[in-house]
Parts: C-alpha cells; structure tokens; sequence
C-alpha cells in the first residue's frame, strides 16, 4: 500500500504594480515598489496524483513550462494532475507569471510535504529579480511596498504593509489587443531607458512615505490617489521611450483621462500594461463609473471594464482530504 495522496489547491492573486519607487539606485538600492492584491482576478490550481503528468483546465505553455521546471528543480515526479480552473492573464501587468510559479511550486511543496514558502519558490524561479510585490501580496494581500533590491538581496523585502479600505475599489481598463513588454524586450528596455534623475526618486520616496501612507491609514483616498498619480505620471515619462508613451494604449490612455474628470484618483498603468487602473470609494460609484465607460467608449471594441476590490488577505494553500491508495 501507498501513502495515501492529499489533493492540494492554490490560490494566488492577481496585483497591480503602482510604480517603481527608486529608479536611480543612488542610495545602494535600485526599484523599490508599491502594489495591491486583487479579489476577482486570481490563478487557482488544484494537484493530485495521476499515472502521468496531465493538464486540464486552462492550460498553458507557461503553466506547463513552470511545472517542469520546478518539477525537475524540486527533484519531484511530475506522476500528477494539475487541473487550472482560472488563470491571470498573461502580460496585461497583472502578475501573472510570478503567481503561476507560485501556485505551482507551493502545490508541490504542499503535495510532497517540502516545507517551502512563497520565497523560496521565487529564488529558485527567478522571480523578484526587479519588484517584490507579487512575492508580497501572496504572502500577505493588501497594499505592500517593498524595499527594491541592494548588493546582496535575494528577493526584495517588505518595508510597509497595510489594509485596504472595505469600500475602496479599483476600476481596470483591459485592451485587449496588446501586451506588455515582457521577457528579453522587457531586460532590453530596462538596459536602454535613461537613468532616473536622483531628485525625482527623492520626491517620490518623500511623497510616499509622508502623504500616501498616512493617507491611506486615514481613510483618506482622494490624498492618497494625488500620490499614486504623480508617482504614476513620474515614473509613466520614464519608461515612455519605451512604451510608446505614459500608457502603452492610446485608448487606455483616453479612458483614463475620462475616469480622471469624472472625479477617479489614483490613475495609472500596472506594470507595462495595457492595462490601466483608477481608484474610487464605493461600489455604487465604481459600477456607476463602469457603465459610463462602457457607453462612452461603446465604439472602442477592444476595450473593457472591470470593477475590483483590494484582497486584505494573501493566497492560500488548501489541503483536501487523502485518499488511499492501493
């Protein structure tokens, strides 16, 4: 008789990347970032025992490829089943890769009893090599900014992490025509862009840490949606040179600008897009906001809407009952 096998479910949520802190590395340490956890858009996957490797679901050349790798860096069989019932998607800047690696690696780690956490699935991934915020709000949900990376960091560490309001929400504007910069364009852009005046990451540090902070620990979305916002802006000029402009959609772009009139803070892009996001506090209002968008860009095909809210929790490893086998 075998030991009997536990069927092992993960849940990793989807983040939005609010800028990059410290692009200039004056001070010893380069990025530096802030984030938030997701609700409505996750990464779920269920493992269990089968003759031979199996995917069902949405499965993935990126799903399948994390699998091996880890497999093979885990020393495990890969005698399993990996069904995904939902999945990020892919390069639109909502974390999807580093959740997939995740998911995976803590589903075998939970399956063969490893002992491993959410860091040590990354350090053997690669992953965290610029912003540590999907490695974070895994951990911890929330809004999370972490550290950047020094001489001799291995992923970046958590330096603030803090609730959400209940009743904030966030409005994401998908187009779903384009991609992000992701990959060897994404290392090459990185090598390209000019480097980050020093005063500017000193601002940006300032305003975080002196008005966005305190602004969320108050309740204070309108003051914490300006920092976001210039942050975003600041950062957006950046990397235009490389994107195409402050958003990688032109259409975004407009949709966002429409948001902004129409009272939304916080205005930006997650990661490299396209996908743009806005803050707003209540449902009525971000559904109002939504429908508004909607009408107004009916004529832009390519474009959705999606209201979320902030996850104050971080993803979960479910262990279901064994069953023996023979």
């Amino acid at each position: 008789m075998r030991a009997p096998d536990n069927k092992i479910t993960v849940i990793a949520p989807a983040r939005l990347h609010m800028g990059f802190i410290d692009l200039s590395g004056s001070l010893g340490r380069n990025f530096g970032s802030i984030g938030v956890a997701l609700n409505e858009i996750n990464t779920r996957i269920t493992v269990s025992y089968a003759e031979q490797l199996t995917l069902s679901g949405i499965a993935s050349d990126r799903a399948l490829k994390s699998i091996k790798q880890l497999c093979a860096a885990l020393n495990v069989s890969d005698q399993l089943q990996f069904e995904i019932s939902c999945c990020i998607p892919e390069h639109v800047g909502l974390g999807s890769g580093t959740q997939m690696s995740i998911a995976v690696g803590l589903a075998l780690s939970a399956y063969y009893g490893l002992g491993l956490n959410a860091r040590d699935i990354a350090q053997l991934t690669l992953r965290g090599a610029r912003s540590g915020i999907g490695i974070a709000i895994f951990e911890q949900g929330g809004l999370v900014v972490d550290g950047g990376r020094g001489e001799h960091t291995l992923t970046p560490p958590v330096i603030s992490r803090m609730n959400v309001p209940d009743d904030w929400r966030f409005i994401l504007v998908f187009d779903k025509r384009g991609q992000g910069l992701h990959g060897e364009a994404e290392i090459q852009a990185f090598k390209e862009l000019p480097p980050f005046p020093h005063q500017e990451a000193a601002r940006l540090c300032y305003l975080l840490m002196m008005q966005g902070l305190p602004a969320l620990a108050e309740n204070n979305i309108s003051l914490f949606g300006d920092v976001i916002t210039q942050l975003q802006h600041s950062v957006g000029e950046h990397f235009a040179s490389a994107q195409g402009g402050v958003f990688t959609s032109d259409e975004v772009a407009v949709a966002m600008k429409f948001l902004q009139a129409q009272g939304a803070v916080a205005i930006g892009q997650t990661s490299w897009g396209p996908t743009g996001f806005c803050a707003v506090q209540g449902v009525e209002l971000a559904e109002q906001l939504k429908q508004q968008v909607g009408q107004n860009f009916s004529h832009c095909e390519n474009l959705s809407v999606l209201v979320a809210s902030v996850r104050n929790s971080g993803g979960e490893v479910i262990v279901e009952q064994a069953v023996e086998r023979t």
